[in-house]
């Protein structure tokens, strides 16, 4: 087993909808328009004025313990790394989208510039390695995200998932690492 597995909470009680995680997933990892690792999604206005309510929901890789994604990769370019990250090597990544297409989350797109299968990996390789948060839990101006190892019991993220949890469509199996802490204003996930 890992030393280390790495999550992520997010918080939809939290989350004010400002776009910041998405601007500073977009920037950290150069990633091109027109695509997306992380996408936050507003739901709303509902109820009735002056009482509206607006839900949000993180779109993103939600690193799952068994993910399809890696199993159907026929060149071992999607794999989980000694942390529990899902990652993508882009150089052995034939283009064939046999991962896309097993996503459940459609968390995965083809990257424009470079052919290969892309989505998010918690900021890995240029971050997290480093000892550093992913840039879209740095960012946060709601703390609506927590990033950290799911190993940890002392961790801050082990620590938030002590109130109720739910993990997104985790009826299929996949074991997915992102939590979500459900909306309690009047809307949902």
């Amino acid at each position: 087993m890992a030393d280390k597995r790495y999550g992520m909470l997010f918080d939809s009680n939290r989350c004010i909808g400002c776009q910041s995680c998405s601007v500073a997933c977009r920037a950290e990892n150069k990633v091109p328009d027109d695509v997306y690792r992380l996408q936050v999604r507003i739901d709303g206005p509902k109820g009735e004025f002056p009482k509206l309510v607006m839900d949000f929901e993180r779109h993103s890789c939600v690193m799952c313990d068994k993910a399809p994604c890696v199993s159907v990769c026929p060149t071992g370019a999607s794999y989980i790394n000694n942390d529990g990250v899902n990652m993508v090597d882009a150089k052995k990544c034939v283009g064939c989208k046999y991962c896309i297409n097993a996503c459940p989350y459609q968390a995965r797109f083809v990257n424009p510039v470079t052919g290969a299968a892309d989505k998010c990996t918690f900021c890995y390789e240029n971050r997290v390695k480093k000892g550093e948060k992913p840039a879209c839990t740095s960012i946060c101006p709601a703390g609506a995200l927590i990033f950290g190892d799911l190993n940890d019991p002392k961790s801050e993220i082990r620590q938030a998932m002590q109130q109720y949890t739910v993990k997104p469509k985790e009826h299929l199996g996949t074991h997915p690492k992102l939590y979500v802490i459900p909306d309690k204003r009047g809307g949902g996930q």
